[in-house]
């Protein structure tokens, strides 16, 4: 993890929420197969919170076989780009014109100022959902609350249910909400499509002279 997330990192890991939460996916990680793995559920917190400049945040992290690695949508390059991403790609080719990839790996997002957070950040192996309401809603209620508070002028980008239930938390005079569907094959058809919250990040960013993301 980036240095400039540790004090607050430290913080969290201390309370008893956290203790909880720890020794519950102790026992999980033993007894289950668990994504991402261990060395890679804090993965997003590799971009330095003075950075970034969009946040977008997931439900829970992929549940099938070699997908999670610890960044919200995205996988690595080897393995097969998920529904949920494709149709990503789909909606930055009509919205921005650019070429869709040719992999699914988003740590050049991460990069750029980008933090992919998912709501939950571990989950059992095939079973959608299965960490919610152990934790770490709480958790990522507190990274939220800490971006709105030390930082201006972000992007907030909030795609289905779970990530449009953060929306509370953000101060929208300081920051730039944006809400859609989920991309998921099951919604994107609901709202998700025609969003354009692409070049509407990037059109944010420019008038508060931030510089653009390549998507």
């Amino acid at each position: 993890m980036h240095e400039s997330w540790k004090p607050f990192l430290q913080n969290q890991f201390g309370q008893d929420y956290f203790h909880a939460l720890s020794n519950f996916l102790h026992q999980e990680y033993i007894k289950k197969q668990i994504f991402p793995p261990k060395a890679q559920v804090f993965s997003a917190f590799t971009t330095d919170f003075n950075a970034i400049k969009v946040v977008i945040i997931g439900q829970d992290p992929y549940h099938g076989d070699h997908q999670a690695h610890g960044l919200a949508f995205s996988v690595n390059k080897s393995v097969a780009i998920p529904p949920s991403l494709q149709n990503i790609f789909k909606e930055i080719h009509d919205d921005l014109g650019t070429p869709i990839p040719t992999h699914g790996n988003l740590q050049k997002w991460s990069q750029q100022g980008v933090l992919l957070l998912n709501n939950t950040l571990t989950v059992e192996a095939h079973r959608a959902g299965s960490h919610r309401n152990h934790g770490w809603e709480q958790f990522t209620e507190a990274v939220v609350k800490k971006l709105n508070q030390d930082r201006q002028n972000l992007v907030f980008i909030l795609w289905g249910r779970d990530a449009r239930s953060k929306k509370s938390l953000i101060d929208t005079n300081k920051h730039l909400v944006l809400e859609a569907a989920h991309p998921s094959p099951f919604s994107a058809y609901s709202g998700f499509f025609g969003c354009k919250h692409f070049s509407q990040t990037n059109a944010y960013l420019r008038a508060h002279n931030e510089s653009e993301i390549i998507w």
